[in-house]
C-alpha cells in the first residue's frame, strides 16, 4: 500500500513500525522496500465500507452482500478484512430475513467486535486459523446466545467453526480470502437452515469470482468452484480494469 514493491511473508515476527501510523508491532508480512501497514491501516477505508454495507443492505442473501462488499476497490485481494465480510454479510442477511428479530445494529457491531480479537494478517499461515471462521462463530454465537459454559448453544458454535474450516482447508493451495468467504457463508447458510429452519435464499450466480488476476500467489483457476476466465479483473460498469496487487497506494 506504499510503494508497489513485492510482499515478503517472515516465518519469524520481526518488530515493524506502520508507514502510516506510527504504532510498533510484531509482524509477519513487510513489502520489500521495508515498508509495513498494520491491519488498523491496511483495511480502514475497506472496513468503513463494509460496516456501511451491513447496516444498510436490504438483501436477505449473504454471498450477494459479500460479492458487493468484496468488489470495492480499496479492498485488497488478500487481508482479514474478509472475515469483516463474511460477519457482516451473514448478521445483514440475518436480520433482513422473517428471523431477524434478535440482530440489530448492536448485534451487527457485536460480531465485527469478536472478529476483530481473531482475524490477523496471516495467521492463517502461522496458525492454521482463518479469521472468517470465528468470524462465521461469532454470529452463530451472537444468534444462540452462546457463551463460555452453555450447552447446546456453544456445541452448536463450535460446529459451526468447524464446518467452515473444513470447507476453507478443501479450498487452499494457495490460500484465497475470497473464495474462503463465499464457502464459509455456503456452510453457514446450510447449518442455519438444518439446526434452526432459517432459510436465506442464495442465488446461484451470486458466487462467480471475477478477481483472479489479482492474485499474488497465483489463482487456482479451474480447481476453485467460483473460477470463470476473466476477461480483466474488476468490474466498473462498463470495462474490466486490472488492478495491482501489492505495496501499493
Amino acid at each position: 500500500m506504499a510503494c508497489g514493491g513485492k510482499l515478503d511473508y517472515v516465518d519469524k515476527a520481526e518488530n515493524l513500525v506502520c508507514t502510516y501510523c506510527g504504532a510498533g508491532h510484531q509482524a509477519h508480512v513487510k513489502c520489500s522496500k521495508g515498508h509495513f501497514v498494520c491491519d488498523a491501516c491496511h483495511g480502514k477505508d475497506a472496513r468503513q465500507v463494509i460496516e456501511d454495507l451491513a447496516r444498510t443492505s436490504g438483501s436477505q442473501d449473504p454471498v450477494a452482500i459479500a460479492e458487493l462488499m468484496m468488489s470495492h476497490p480499496a479492498l485488497p485481494m488478500l487481508s482479514c478484512d474478509h472475515a469483516f465480510i463474511a460477519a457482516g454479510a451473514l448478521m445483514a442477511a440475518l436480520r433482513n430475513s422473517p428471523y431477524g428479530s434478535k440482530i440489530g445494529e448492536a448485534e451487527i457491531a457485536e460480531a465485527f467486535g469478536r472478529t476483530a480479537k481473531q482475524a490477523h494478517g496471516g495467521y492463517c499461515g502461522l496458525t492454521g486459523v482463518c479469521g472468517v471462521a470465528p468470524a462465521i462463530g461469532a454470529c452463530f454465537s451472537i444468534f444462540l446466545g452462546a457463551r463460555c459454559g452453555t450447552d447446546r448453544e456453544q456445541r452448536i458454535v463450535m460446529e459451526a467453526v468447524t464446518r467452515v474450516s473444513g470447507a476453507i482447508t478443501d479450498l487452499t493451495g494457495p490460500s484465497c480470502c475470497k473464495a474462503y468467504v463465499r464457502a464459509a457463508l455456503t456452510v453457514a447458510v446450510a447449518l442455519f437452515a438444518e439446526k434452526f429452519g432459517v432459510v436465506l435464499p442464495v442465488q446461484e450466480s451470486s458466487s462467480v469470482c471475477s478477481h483472479s488476476l489479482q492474485h499474488p500467489h497465483g489463482c487456482r483457476e479451474e480447481r476453485c468452484p467460483y473460477y470463470k476466465k476473466p476477461a480483466g479483473d474488476i468490474f466498473t460498469g462498463k470495462t474490466f480494469v486490472p488492478r495491482t496487487t501489492a505495496c501499493v497506494t
